[in-house]
C-alpha cells in the first residue's frame, strides 16, 4: 500500500487521472525489469507480441501509452526499432516513448515518427543544454523520468544515488520548458518502490508541470489515493507489474480515474 491512508475508495473524486499502461520492451517482446541494469538479461517475459498488447490496451480504453525501450536503454540497441515503430501505426491514441534517448538525433527520429512524448532519463542529468534545446524545438513533446533513492537522483542502473536531489533537477528541467515530470522512487537493492505519494506530492506541489506517478501499484486503493491528490499537479500513472498478472481490474481501473 502507498504511505499515505486516506482518502478511502468511497471518497468523492474530482480529478481525472491519466492511466498510462506500460510497454517494457526486450529482444521484441514484452518484459518486466525489476531491478537494476546489472540484471537486465534476466527480465521475464510477460507477452510476446508487443504490438497485439498495445492495441489491447487501446481497446480497453486506455487513453495513452507507455513504451520503454529496454536493450535502448541498456545497451543502445536498435533492436526494438520496428517494433514500436509499428506500435505507433498500430495504435491511434499516443504513445510516450522512453529508453536510449541520448541526443537530439534520436529525439527528432522518434518525433517525427509519431511520439507525442519523448522521455529523457540519463539525458536530463548529463546534459541540461539538450533538454532546453529539445523543449524548445519540439513544445510540448519532451518528458524527464527522475528515479530517485530516499531524494536523491538515482545513477543509471538504478543502484546509487548521485549527489543532486530528485527536487533540484525536477525544478532545472522545469526551467528548461519540460512538459512533464515522471517520479519514481528506488529501494537501495536496486528495485522499483511501492509509489511513494508523500514525496510525489512534495515535488508535484513544487512545480508547476505536470507529474506523473510510478511505482509498484498493488490495488485499486493505491489508485484512489493517488487520484485524489490531482490538485496537487499529480496527472498520471504508470501501471506495469499489475496488468499483467491480475492484480487490478483494467475496468474498474478506468472507471476509477475517469469519474
Amino acid at each position: 500500500m502507498l504511505d499515505v491512508s486516506e482518502p478511502s475508495i468511497t471518497s468523492p473524486r474530482l480529478f481525472m487521472l491519466t492511466l498510462y499502461p506500460s510497454l517494457h520492451i526486450k529482444d521484441g517482446a514484452v518484459a518486466r525489469l525489476t531491478r537494476s541494469s546489472r540484471d537486465s538479461q534476466q527480465a521475464d517475459i510477460v507477452y510476446p507480441h508487443p504490438v497485439e498488447r498495445a492495441v489491447a490496451f487501446e481497446a480497453d480504453g486506455f487513453e495513452w501509452l507507455h513504451v520503454v525501450n529496454l536493450d535502448g536503454a541498456f545497451t543502445e540497441s536498435h533492436i526494438n526499432d520496428t517494433c514500436i515503430e509499428a506500435i505507433i501505426q498500430k495504435v491511434k491514441i499516443p504513445v510516450q516513448l522512453s529508453g536510449g534517448i541520448h541526443d537530439m538525433r534520436a529525439i527528432e527520429k522518434w518525433v517525427d515518427k509519431g511520439v507525442q512524448s519523448i522521455v529523457l532519463t540519463s539525458a536530463a542529468q548529463s546534459d541540461p543544454a539538450l533538454v532546453r534545446e529539445a523543449a524548445k524545438l519540439f513544445p510540448g513533446k519532451i518528458t524527464v523520468k527522475i528515479d530517485s533513492i530516499d531524494g536523491y537522483v538515482a545513477r543509471t542502473g538504478w543502484q546509487k544515488s548521485s549527489s543532486l536531489k530528485a527536487l533540484d533537477l525536477a525544478l532545472r528541467v522545469e526551467d528548461a520548458g519540460v512538459a512533464k515530470i515522471i517520479y519514481a522512487d528506488i529501494n537501495l537493492d536496486g528495485a522499483l518502490s511501492e509509489v511513494d505519494l508523500e514525496k510525489t506530492l512534495d515535488l508535484a506541489f513544487a512545480l508547476t508541470i505536470p507529474v506523473i506517478a510510478a511505482g509498484v501499484v498493488q490495488s485499486l486503493q493505491d489508485l484512489v489515493e493517488v487520484k485524489n491528490y490531482g490538485a496537487s499537479g499529480i496527472e498520471g500513472l504508470i501501471l506495469g507489474r499489475a496488468l499483467y498478472n491480475g492484480t487490478i481490474d483494467v475496468k474498474e481501473a478506468l472507471a476509477l480515474a475517469s469519474s
